[in-house]
C-alpha cells in the first residue's frame, strides 16, 4: 500500500502547530495504525529527523491511551474500535489520512499528537471510588445484585477513559465519562453509601477543569469505542439532582 499522512506536529502546548506531509510506500494492509506510525518514524530517525510523538500502552483496546483524531473522527471511521485496533486494511491503497491530537482545552497537546488527560483522573480522584475497610475479599454471594444492575453496572465499567467523547462532543464535554463512572457504583450496594457526595464531586471537579456541557446530540454515544450508552448521563442526571434537592 501507499499512504499519504497529513499529520500534526506541534513542539509544545505553548508552541504554534501545523500539519506536515508524509508518503509512505510498502505499507502492510494488516499493519495495525500505530505500527504503521512506528513504520513512519523509523523511517523519520533514519533521515535524521524528529519521530511523531504519540500515546500508546496495551495496544489491545483496553488502557484507552492511543486515542487520536483520524479522518476527522475520534479512533478513526470505525466504529466501537480504538486507534490502535484499527487496521490498514481498513482504508484503500493510496488514500490520504489527516491524523490529529484530540481537540479540548482541558486536554493540552503535550506534543504532536499526545494529549495530556490528567483532567480526567483528577474526576476520578473527586469521587470515582469507594472508601471500605481493607481485608480479604468477601464471598461472590455475600453482597446480592440483581442481574439487570449488574450487567449494567459492567456495561459502564468498560469505559477506558480514553477521551473520544470530549473529542466528538463540540461542548468538549466530559458528561459520557463521569456518567458511566458514577453509574456503575450508583448501581451497586457498595456504592451507594457515598453516592450523594460523589456526584457532586465529580460534576463540581468537570466544570472546574472546564469540560462544557452535555449538547445531547449523542456524538459521545456514536464515537465511544466501548459503546457506552447516553442511558448513563441520564441516571447522572437523576443522581445529582437527587444529591441537591436532599441537602
Amino acid at each position: 500500500m501507499k499512504l499519504k499522512l497529513k499529520i500534526w506536529r506541534q513542539k509544545d502546548a505553548k508552541s504554534k502547530g501545523k500539519f506536515e506531509t508524509y508518503y509512505l510506500d510498502s505499507v502492510s494492509p494488516e499493519m495495525s495504525f500505530l505500527e504503521m506510525l512506528d513504520y513512519l518514524n523509523s523511517q523519520l530517525i533514519l533521515k535524521g529527523e524528529d519521530p511523531i510523538a504519540f500515546e500508546h500502552d496495551c495496544r489491545e483496546g483496553i488502557c484507552g491511551s492511543c486515542g487520536l483524531y483520524i479522518n476527522g473522527r475520534p479512533h478513526g471511521l470505525k466504529g466501537k474500535t480504538t486507534t490502535c485496533e484499527l487496521h490498514l486494511r481498513d482504508f484503500k491503497d493510496g488514500c490520504t489520512i489527516v491524523v490529529e491530537p484530540w481537540r479540548a482545552a482541558s486536554f493540552p497537546v503535550i506534543k504532536d499528537l499526545m494529549v495530556d488527560r490528567h483532567a480526567f483522573e483528577k474526576i476520578m480522584q473527586a469521587g470515582g471510588f469507594i472508601s471500605t475497610n481493607a481485608g480479604a475479599a468477601q464471598d461472590a454471594n455475600a453482597i446480592p445484585v440483581a442481574k439487570p444492575n449488574a450487567d449494567e453496572a459492567f456495561d459502564a465499567a468498560s469505559c477506558i477513559g480514553c477521551g473520544a467523547c470530549v473529542a466528538a462532543c463540540k461542548n468538549s464535554s466530559a458528561m459520557l465519562f463521569i456518567a458511566a463512572k458514577v453509574s456503575q457504583l450508583a448501581l451497586l450496594p457498595q456504592g451507594r453509601i457515598e453516592a450523594k457526595e460523589r456526584v457532586k464531586r465529580m460534576v463540581a471537579k468537570m466544570d472546574e477543569l472546564g469540560f462544557g456541557g452535555c449538547t445531547n446530540t449523542r456524538a459521545c454515544e456514536a464515537e465511544c469505542p466501548k459503546g457506552i450508552s447516553i442511558s448513563h448521563i441520564a441516571r447522572l442526571n437523576r443522581e445529582y439532582y437527587a444529591a441537591k434537592f436532599s441537602d
